[in-house]
This record gives C-alpha cells, structure tokens and sequence, in this order.
C-alpha cells in the first residue's frame, strides 16, 4: 500500500488551494520499504497562518521543484499501488486535483485509515493522526503538519490496524487494502460479519 500526505495552502483544491509539499511511504509486509518526500511550487501564496502550522515557508516552496514535476515522480513511484491516507477525504481531493493539472488520472482506490480507526478502536479519545499514534504507542517523530512525519505516522498506524485486526478476529494472513475499505465502510454491529467475509476472500496483491 502507498500512504499519501499532503501538506497545502488550504482545505479544499475547489476554493483555490494547491499542495505544496507530498509525502509517500510504501508499506509491505508489514514494514517500510520506501518513502519519496518533495516541497512542491504551484506558484502560489502560502497564508501565514499555515506558515506558522506546518512550517513551510513561501521561501521554501519559491525555490521548491515545480509541482508538475513533482506530481508526475510520485505518480511514477506509486503507480497502480493502491492507496491509503489519514482523512483521505482530504487528501484524495488534492491528489486527484493536482493530478489533473499534469493530464493524469487516479487508477486505484484510497483506503482511510481514520475510518477504520473509528470502527476498531473507537475508545480512542479522538481519531486525529496524534491523538491516535499517542493512544496506540506508535512511533512518534514529534513533527506534525509535516508530509512524510505524517504519512510515516499513518503508516505505523496503518500497520498496527493490520495486526489489530488479525489478532482480535483469528485471521492466517496479514489483511490487504480491500479488506480495509470493507471495513471502513460498515457500521460497527456490522464488522464482526465483515471480518467474516474475508476468511472466503484470498488476500491479493
């Protein structure tokens, strides 16, 4: 699976916002085999409010690689490998709207790892990133509002959500990317059946 982080000038590619830094981070096997990690320059203004929160600047992105460029290498990197982000309501928008820009289309479909947060671990006190890499113990760089410190952080997560799911439900096999959307797609009374299904689905990819 590639886990994706966007950081950008605002909340919605819509209301004029662009993406200026992306983060990938391969996971497989249960590990970490790959990362790709680019500021971007899509030519635009970054408030200062977002300045203060992610810490880039507009000096940084002025002398970042163009955000074509950029967009066509990690396009290039994941390839057909199917997707995985934190609120990837969020982050599906602005890849698929940079995407555009560079006369290219999104092939696969995106998991999200907060929806599947919410149905096995809905005891956490919230489902942002933090709240649950500090609710789980998993590793924390102690950077947020960073691309890769975040996209590292929901692959840790992602990660755990494979193991949580093999121990409480008895599964022989490391769940893949479909059994994640199915599971962030049901209710909870729905998921024990869910978890179910997938003893009669072999794992692909």
């Amino acid at each position: 699976m590639a886990v994706i982080d966007f950081e950008t000038t605002g909340l919605s590619p819509l209301a004029g916002s662009r993406a200026t830094e992306i983060a990938v981070v391969l996971v497989r096997g249960g590990e970490i085999v790959a990362r790709y990690q680019s500021l971007m320059n899509a030519g635009v203004y970054v408030p200062v409010f977002i300045e203060q929160l992610t810490g880039i600047s507009n000096e940084m992105v002025r002398t970042a690689p163009p955000a074509a460029e950029v967009m066509a290498a990690a396009a290039d990197f994941i390839g057909d490998i199917p997707l995985v982000a934190h609120n990837a309501s969020f982050d599906s928008k602005f890849w698929d709207a940079e995407l555009s820009r560079i006369q290219r289309q999104r092939r696969q479909e995106f998991a999200c790892s907060m929806r599947v947060a919410r149905r096995l671990f809905p005891e956490s006190p919230s489902h942002k990133l933090g709240t649950l890499v500090r609710y789980l113990r998993l590793p924390d760089s102690g950077v947020h509002h960073r691309a890769m410190a975040d996209a590292e952080m929901t692959a840790h997560l992602v990660m755990r959500i494979q193991v949580e799911l093999m121990q409480r439900f008895g599964l022989d096999y490391v769940p893949h990317h479909q059994h994640l959307r199915a599971v962030q797609s049901v209710s909870l009374s729905k998921l024990e059946a869910t978890i179910q299904r997938f003893r009669k689905v072999p794992p692909q990819g």
